[in-house]
């Protein structure tokens, strides 16, 4: 389970982007043609891409301040 935050953290690299801003950039992410009337439609599928870039390594609580702080707890993961 992804708390709100990280998921729209994980799609815009924002933890408080809009609803229209995540729909965007999974438009342009998945190529997307057009988007549902009802932006709720996408919260599971940005949840199901959450997991994909997460694949599925779940920290329940784990937050973000930004991608500095992001970059300097999972420098592990990060590809020079």
């Amino acid at each position: 389970e992804y708390l709100p935050k990280k998921i729209k953290m994980s799609i815009t690299g924002n933890g408080n982007a809009s609803k229209e801003q995540v729909a965007r950039m999974l438009q342009t992410t998945l190529g997307l043609r057009t988007l549902p009337k009802n932006l709720d439609c996408t919260d599971g599928l940005a949840a199901a891409v959450c997991h994909f870039y997460n694949k599925g390594n779940v920290e329940v609580g784990k937050a973000y301040t930004g991608w500095d702080a992001f970059i300097k707890q999972n420098e592990g993961r990060i590809k020079k």
